[in-house]
């Protein structure tokens, strides 16, 4: 997939990214290196080959999910500048 400094300046300003002029051939080729890779993986046969999470087959072992610590609502409530049914009443920010 060829990409040009044209789209490379198009990406850069859609993602407010600055790209200096002197780096713009640079970083044109590094993505086109990227990209000539991925078309490379794309040619690779996968078929039959079942996706996997992990390729180590690791599995995470997870902790019992209980209450540890006693419920301090109030104690951090006793705080806050405003408070209405157990909820933190914050200023509108969106109109």
């Amino acid at each position: 997939m060829p990409i040009d400094q044209d789209e490379i300046e198009k990406i850069a300003a859609l993602a407010r990214i600055r790209i200096k002029d002197e780096q713009l051939p640079g970083v044109t080729e590094r993505l086109r290196n990227i990209l000539a890779m991925m078309d490379t993986l794309q040619a690779a046969d996968t078929e039959g080959v079942e996706p996997m999470a992990n390729p180590l087959d690791a599995v995470q072992p997870l902790r019992a999910d209980e209450v540890t610590e006693i419920n301090r609502r109030e104690a951090f409530q006793t705080i806050a500048p405003a408070v209405e049914n157990g909820l933190y009443l914050v200023p509108k920010v969106i109109e």
